[in-house]
C-alpha cells in the first residue's frame, strides 16, 4: 500500500505531461450535460462544440461529482493508499469542494483526508498540484505537503479576458443584464481571480489592449516561477506571439507554457477565454 494520493478534479491543466509524483495523481471528474445529453467525464466533447453564446442556445452545464460518488473514490483510494490530500478548484468557481467535505466527513473512519480549497482552476490548478505531487515523492509528509501548498496559493495569480459574458451569467458570476450589454457591444472584460473569486478589473475595447493589461501585470513582478498563456478556441496566434517576446524579453530564465481550453473552463467562462494564469517564485 503506498503511503499519500493527490487528488484534484479534471478542471487541472499540467504544465508537463509528466513530473516527479505522477503516478500517485488520481482525477476526479465532471460529467457535462449538454443538449440534454449527459457525457461522461466529458468524454465525446470538445470545447470547440460548445457556441460563442449560450443566449438562445442550450447551456452546457458541469454535473459535480455527488458526496456519494465522491465518497465511493474516497473508499475507492483507501484500498491503496494511507492518506489523502484533496486539492480542488476554487469553491467559488464550483460546488465540488463543498460536496467533497461531506463526503471526507463520512469517510473519515476509514482514511485519513485532507480537503484544500485551490482558489483558482485550468492551469493555476495544475501548478499546485504539481507541486504537492512533487513534495510527496521527496517524502515529505503529508502535514508539511499540505503547508507547501497552502503557501504557494497565495503565489498563484489568473487573469481570465472572455467574450462569452452568457456563460459568466449562467455560471452566476455576473448578473444577466450585464452580460446581455456586454455581449451586445462586444465587450471583452478581464477579470482576476480574488480569493477564488471572479473579481472585474479591467473592459478593453480590443485584444491589443488585453495583451497590453497583461503585459503590464507580469511587469509588476520581480521574479516568477512560472507564467501559462491558456487560449480558447478561438485563434489567438498573434496574441500568444507577443506575450510570448514579452516573456523572452523580460523573464528569460522563467518557464513559459501555452494551453488550450479544457472543457471544465470553456463551460464557466466561455469557450473563447483567453486566461493568464502565473506563480510567483518563493
Amino acid at each position: 500500500m503506498s503511503s499519500l494520493c493527490i487528488l484534484t478534479d479534471s478542471a487541472v491543466q499540467f504544465t508537463q505531461p509528466g513530473f516527479a509524483g505522477r503516478a500517485d495523481v488520481r482525477i476526479l471528474s465532471y460529467d457535462v450535460d449538454f443538449h440534454g445529453n449527459v457525457y461522461p467525464e466529458g468524454e465525446g466533447l470538445k470545447p470547440s462544440a460548445l457556441p460563442p453564446s449560450i443566449y438562445g442556445n442550450t447551456a452546457p452545464n458541469l454535473v459535480v461529482p455527488s458526496p456519494e460518488k465522491i465518497l465511493q473514490v474516497f473508499q475507492s483510494l483507501a484500498s491503496y493508499y494511507r492518506e489523502i490530500i484533496a486539492i480542488f478548484t476554487s469553491s467559488e468557481l464550483t460546488p465540488l469542494y463543498h460536496q467533497a467535505e461531506l463526503a471526507a466527513t463520512a469517510a473519515k473512519s476509514q482514511i485519513p483526508i485532507t480537503l484544500i480549497d485551490s482558489q483558482t482552476t485550468s492551469v493555476g490548478l495544475g501548478l499546485l498540484v504539481q507541486l504537492a505531487a512533487e513534495c510527496n515523492a521527496n517524502g515529505l509528509p503529508s502535514m508539511e505537503i499540505e503547508r507547501q501548498v497552502r503557501k504557494a496559493i497565495s503565489r498563484v495569480y489568473s487573469l481570465l479576458c472572455t467574450a462569452g459574458l452568457s456563460y459568466l451569467s449562467k455560471s452566476g458570476f455576473i448578473d444577466p443584464a450585464q452580460a446581455t450589454v456586454g455581449e451586445m457591444l462586444n465587450l471583452i472584460p478581464i477579470f482576476s481571480l480574488e480569493e477564488g473569486k471572479l473579481s472585474p478589473l479591467e473592459k478593453p475595447r480590443n485584444l491589443r489592449a488585453v495583451m497590453d493589461f497583461f503585459q503590464e501585470f507580469l511587469s509588476e513582478f520581480d521574479h516568477l516561477q512560472h507564467i501559462a498563456l491558456v487560449q480558447g478556441v478561438a485563434p489567438f496566434h498573434h496574441e500568444s506571439h507577443l506575450l510570448r517576446e514579452f516573456v523572452q524579453d523580460h523573464f528569460p530564465s522563467t518557464q513559459f507554457t501555452e494551453h488550450t481550453i479544457n472543457l471544465p473552463l470553456a463551460i464557466l467562462t466561455g469557450p473563447r477565454t483567453l486566461a493568464l494564469m502565473i506563480m510567483e517564485a518563493e
